[in-house]
């Protein structure tokens, strides 16, 4: 149950294209699988409208988590999941309901919320904000985000909440581990991974318990050779990523935590869209954290941290490819160091009345190197001096409140307010020279306010919410590009998002029924636009202001046959217009849906899952944000895909698909040029894989 008496809901939707429910079920018992879904067992949120719940090793394999209470989804990122697990943030993101991913190649896509990308989708991973250092979003923060060592992934939608950091119009997600006491003893979690195209993935973590203290460790790793499309060509997409991180902790009693934390990864991957590939992405991180939960009938609890995150990534032409004959060797290493810290108390005013107030603070610095030669040796860059581009600080302070109404309590205001001082600095010496203005402050405000209702009627609950928005234009916005007048965008207004949200979600018998839909306006919508014309010079970047709206939403159901069989499916759409420019507004993507079917006895699960996705003709070329700009229109598709599990005992599942089972040949409407290179076929968009197969053997020590 969810504070308040809010009913939990599971996962859902109807299918709207050319195939219909029944095409999709006889198909799928002619192929005699099925698509299994697990309601996911989650580990304690923090968040407050989540009740804390935990289960065991689950099952069968998620496919689509659902809202689970308004506007918010709680998954497992630990639990087999169609399509083939994940290797990174955004590749676990894309399997939720109203996401996208901007596909780049193999690894690193751009996760998009609601046609909204970039900073408008706060993303923190246990309180903490990470930061990529590419101009071009090789790295978008997701990258350094390995879903398999986090207990909770919480995605809220829209503009409501203020508790984790600034932005935010599209969503907030957290990346989140448990932070309960656990009993003395051993606790081990291992899996590995194997598939197509030389898919490897092993994960391992454990964790040791005494009475008041804790060490607990794990790893990573994650390969992947080129894929091959469905027409057999091989794209350039492969990669290696590795994770470690270490932590150790205090606990004195059941509602006492404080524990310091270290992690470092790294990889490189290969990428289909552009000249040149990522030779490094080496992140280290320190953290400290202290939380005291039920201090006295008022407080509830306090919590504080702080963390430093350093990122040091190097591109190249040369170490993943063999450069154009008679071209230049080039590499960049550009690397961000960000610090930061929280500081929350949760008070119980009243019964019925409790507050989250605190504040936050982050500073991040950017600074680049580059090399250049006629050979490897001649372009590299470690004795060049690291350049300073960019400062950016920001100190929030921030108060949400949920107030319980009526003698049952079955329905409940949830409103927060949000001030951020701002700070940002261009540190480009070309920029000073050519007299642009290099230093801004700015106070932006947000807020929201929610009210939720527990009909008594029927087992429902509705709610609406309105929530607005100020968010300060990022790096990727200010620095690395121009604006239509000069050679800095560092002038770039802030946007300002104003959004309603609605939904419902029910749960009686058989049924599971949730559906939410947004409308939004924005002003001064930052649009990035590219292949600008500026005096003799072709081919800039720009960024300016306009003006934007969008709305959509999305739908799910479920439907239980009986105790063994269950339909599923999702829905999810987005629509936008430029008002300025009287175009549609760019990088939304089409029309969504997901239906599948699940057949679970506890010990075998079988399951087939099939994902439509309509033709996209709305888009307005070359215009987008910092992660990708229209490319024209695309195509529609339908994918098939199979899994099975097996748990022979408690704590062991194994699980296996095949993904794309049709080998079809598509490509996603949100996705990047494909580069001209050396050995692989040259496409508009990137490519998805061809068929895949996978199996996966996981563990669990308690």
């Amino acid at each position: 149950m969810i504070a308040g008496g809010l009913p939990t809901i599971h996962y859902t939707m109807k299918n709207r294209f050319k195939l219909t429910p029944l095409a999709v079920v006889l198909s799928v018992l002619f192929l005699n699988n099925v698509q299994a879904q697990a309601i996911a067992s989650t580990a304690p949120s923090e968040h407050p409208l989540i009740a804390q719940q935990s289960a065991p090793l689950p099952e069968v394999v998620v496919t689509a988590p659902q809202m689970s209470a308004p506007l918010t989804v709680v998954t497992d990122p630990k639990a087999p999941r169609q399509p083939v697990p994940a290797h990174d943030g955004a590749d676990y993101l894309k399997t939720i309901p109203g996401f996208s991913i901007v596909r780049k190649g193999g690894t690193d896509g751009d996760p998009v919320l609601r046609g909204m990308a970039g900073s408008r989708l706060n993303i923190a991973t246990d309180g903490q904000q990470i930061l990529g250092g590419c101009g071009g979003r090789m790295d978008p923060p997701t990258a350094y985000i390995f879903p398999a060592e986090y207990d909770t992934i919480t995605v809220i939608k829209g503009p409501q909440t203020v508790l984790y950091g600034p932005g935010s119009s599209a969503g907030t997600v957290l990346f989140e581990r448990s932070t309960l006491r656990a009993a003395p003893g051993l606790k081990m979690n291992t899996s590995i991974m194997a598939g197509s195209f030389g898919r490897q993935d092993e994960v391992a973590s454990a964790r040791y318990s005494l009475s008041d203290f804790y060490a607990e460790a794990g790893a990573t790793r994650s390969h992947s050779d080129d894929y091959r499309d469905g027409n057999g060509n091989s794209v350039h997409s492969s990669y290696t990523r590795w994770s470690s991180r270490a932590a150790f902790g205090w606990t004195p009693d059941d509602n006492t935590l404080l524990e310091l934390s270290v992690a470092k990864s790294d990889g490189h991957a290969a990428y289909a869209d552009r000249g040149m590939d990522g030779a490094r992405f080496a992140r280290s991180n320190l953290g400290l954290k202290f939380q005291k939960r039920n201090i006295s009938p008022v407080v509830k609890k306090i919590e504080a941290q702080i963390y430093r995150n350093y990122i040091d990534h190097v591109m190249d032409n040369y170490s993943l490819r063999t450069p154009p004959p008679k071209s230049m060797f080039m590499a960049s290493n550009p690397d961000r160091t960000t610090e930061g810290g929280r500081a929350a108390i949760t008070l119980n005013l009243t019964d019925t009345t409790q507050l989250i107030t605190g504040f936050d603070m982050q500073s991040n610095t950017h600074t680049s190197r580059m090399g250049m030669g006629m050979n490897a040796s001649e372009a590299s860059y470690q004795n060049k001096p690291r350049v300073t581009n960019a400062h950016f600080s920001n100190v929030g302070i921030f108060g949400e409140l949920t107030q319980h109404l009526g003698e049952k309590e079955n329905s409940r205001i949830i409103s927060g307010l949000r001030t951020d001082f701002w700070h940002a600095s261009d540190e480009r010496k070309a920029t000073a020279i050519a007299g642009n203005t290099t230093r801004r402050n700015a106070t932006l405000g947000s807020g929201f306010s929610r009210y939720e209702y527990d009909l008594a009627a029927v087992p429902m609950t509705v709610y609406a919410g309105l929530g607005v928005a100020q968010r300060f234009p990022d790096y990727w916005e200010l620095i690395s590009k121009e604006s239509a007048t000069s050679n800095s965008a560092f002038g770039t207004k802030p946007e300002k998002t104003t959004q309603l949200d609605i939904g419902a979600l029910y749960q009686a018998g058989p049924w599971s029924v949730t559906a939410s839909g947004f409308y939004s306006r924005v002003q001064d919508f930052i649009l990035i636009q590219s292949n600008v014309s500026k005096g003799s010079r072709s081919g800039i970047s720009i960024a300016r202001n306009v003006a934007a709206t969008t709305w959509g939403g999305e739908v799910g159901a479920a439907y239980a046959l009986n105790q063994l069989w269950k339909l599923d499916g999702s829905v999810n759409y987005v629509r936008g217009n430029n008002r300025t420019d009287n175009t549609p507004l760019a990088q939304m993507p089409p029309l969504e849906s997901k239906f599948g079917l699940t057949f679970d006895n506890q010990t075998f699960s079988l399951a087939s899952m099939v994902r439509s996705v309509a033709a996209q003709k709305r888009f307005d070329l070359n215009k987008g944000n910092i992660a990708g700009q229209d490319l024209g229109a695309s195509s529609g598709f339908t994918i098939f895909s199979v899994n099975a599990g097996w748990k022979p005992r408690k704590d062991v599942l194994v699980s296996a698909g095949i993904d794309n089972l049709t080998n079809k040949t598509y490509a996603e409407h949100l996705s990047r040029r494909g580069a001209a290179l050396p050995g692989y076929d040259q496409t508009s968009r990137i490519n998805e894989p061809g068929r895949t197969l996978w199996v996966k053997a996981q563990f669990e020590l308690k």
